[in-house]
């Protein structure tokens, strides 16, 4: 089969692409969420989900419907597509939730396949083993090659142009993780879910979720597609995409609903702490939390989930609007600062900067340094690595202020970046926009950057002229550099705020 899926745009690690599904014959914008859709308990129906919130892929569960007496045979005689009324590409599970719950289930990979081909589903899924986060390595690693041999059977079996997904097990091993992934994309499946991930998510554990995914990511190549198993709440789809996820799927709109649960992009509320809504959506804005409280449960239920789903979708395109503008890790910063558990994913995910910076463009809209965090993005990382690649000589002057003195060259001093020759003053991401105020982290990582540029010239004779640095920053600076405190303000030949020398 020829590959299905193709990145149009980066941004980190964040990929807008398409996935193409030959068995529907429609191709699907990535990222994208997959509502799970349980076929006895319908909150929202498919049709609904298709044309109001469009949904281009859902999630079913096949092992429910292989052994439900009601729903098997009309699923076999109609096809899932005829029975659920949707149009687009419809996934289905093979029965590893019910195996991670209840300990056992009574099918195999090929059966179960077969029944997900025979019923009409366009991604299938084979029987791997969930492996929760924490255990042994030995009960990982036994499990993960389990796993691998059920992908290596499911890979054998023709089941025509149905694509077959590989999930990726491993636990909370990155090695695990990353050799489980590795190993997967050599059966030649087509998707590839990282799985048995809920548990971190349930326990706001967004940092080994960062871990977990840049583990199998390095296993992967570039052009396979990212499933997150089980993610489905909104706060985190920004971090989630920028480690380069592709496809989401949850069932939480639904039970949150149940719950009284009402979702945010910054986390979620009870219904019965709210007085008003925090939103625009057609939901919020015709009626109040009094009033929904007041409702059936049926209505409560169904209004609930309608909003659930609207700010989940919205916020998707959120995220691809990121990534058309190359702005994907703002958004992941402003989302973090929602709670802090997401602060700790956002400082693990630039734990991996660069891993990201393979992928993030050289050329973007904009750089906003929002915090102590932006000295740590791969735009960053790149200048750096830019500055040990200059030829420099004689004497120069990095300020931060007017050039003064005499010297035979003079570059802009801009943390996080450090030095900026002339004639990358124009170019992105130095054009960035950065708070007056500079905070203590930019400035040392400011300061990294000229250490980088003097072991890369060492016959050049460099002087900084700073802006009140902490000595934590002037501490990073190489012994040969002298330095010049700034005091005042005047407007420098840049057209920024400068400042006379002391």
């Amino acid at each position: 089969m020829p590959p299905v899926f193709e990145v149009r745009r980066y941004s980190a690690a964040g990929r807008l692409g398409e996935l193409r599904v030959p068995r529907a014959g429609v191709t699907v914008e990535t990222p994208a969420l997959l509502p799970v859709v349980n076929p006895h308990v319908q909150t929202i129906q498919p049709a609904q989900l298709e044309a109001e919130f469009g949904a281009e892929m859902l999630i079913t569960n096949s092992y429910v419907l292989h052994g439900s007496d009601e729903l098997r045979e009309p699923a076999l005689e109609r096809g899932l597509h005829d029975l659920l009324d949707f149009s687009g590409a419809i996934m289905t599970d093979s029965g590893s939730f019910q195996l991670a719950e209840y300990g056992d289930i009574d099918v195999d990979t090929p059966e179960i396949l077969q029944f997900q081909h025979d019923v009409g589903a366009d991604v299938g899924t084979p029987v791997d083993i969930p492996t929760p986060p924490d255990v042994s390595r030995e009960r990982a690693e036994t499990e993960r090659a389990t796993t691998q041999e059920r992908l290596e059977v499911a890979a054998e079996m023709d089941l025509g142009d149905m694509l077959v997904t590989a999930p990726v097990q491993g636990s909370t091993d990155p090695d695990l993780r990353e050799t489980a992934a590795r190993e997967a994309a050599a059966t030649g499946l087509d998707v590839f879910p990282i799985g048995a991930v809920v548990p971190l998510m349930s326990d706001y554990r967004f940092a080994d979720l960062v871990d977990v995914v840049a583990a199998a990511k390095r296993g992967l190549p570039e052009s396979a597609p990212v499933h997150l198993f089980g993610a489905g709440h909104p706060m985190m789809f920004a971090l989630a995409v920028a480690l380069g996820c592709d496809l989401f799927d949850s069932a939480a709109y639904a039970i949150y609903a149940r719950d009284g649960r009402y979702m945010t992009v910054r986390g979620t509320e009870h219904l019965e702490d709210l007085t008003y809504f925090p939103c625009e959506c057609p939901v919020c804005a015709s009626t109040t939390p009094a009033d929904l409280q007041d409702a059936s449960e049926d209505e409560r239920h169904r209004h609930l989930a309608e909003h659930n789903l609207h700010v989940s979708f919205g916020e998707m395109r959120r995220v691809k609007q990121a990534l058309q503008r190359g702005r994907l890790l703002e958004l992941v910063e402003t989302r973090a600062r929602g709670h802090p558990a997401m602060v700790d994913g956002f400082r693990a995910l630039l734990d991996h900067a660069d891993q990201l910076e393979a992928t993030d463009p050289v050329t973007g809209d904009a750089f906003f340094a929002l915090s102590a965090e932006s000295a740590r993005r791969p735009e960053v990382r790149r200048h750096h690595d830019r500055l040990g690649r200059l030829d420099v000589s004689g004497t120069l002057l990095l300020t931060e202020g007017d050039r003064h003195g005499d010297y035979d060259e003079c570059w802009r001093l801009v943390p996080p970046f450090g030095p900026v020759p002339p004639e990358l003053s124009d170019v992105y991401p130095l054009t960035g926009e950065m708070p007056e105020r500079t905070d203590r982290a930019c400035q040392e990582a400011a300061a990294d950057g000229v250490a980088t540029l003097v072991d890369a010239a060492p016959e050049a004779t460099v002087t900084v002229a700073h802006r009140d640095w902490p000595a934590t920053a002037l501490d990073r600076l190489p012994e040969t550099v002298e330095r010049v405190a700034l005091s005042g303000r005047s407007t420098d030949s840049y057209g920024g705020q400068a400042d006379d020398v002391q």
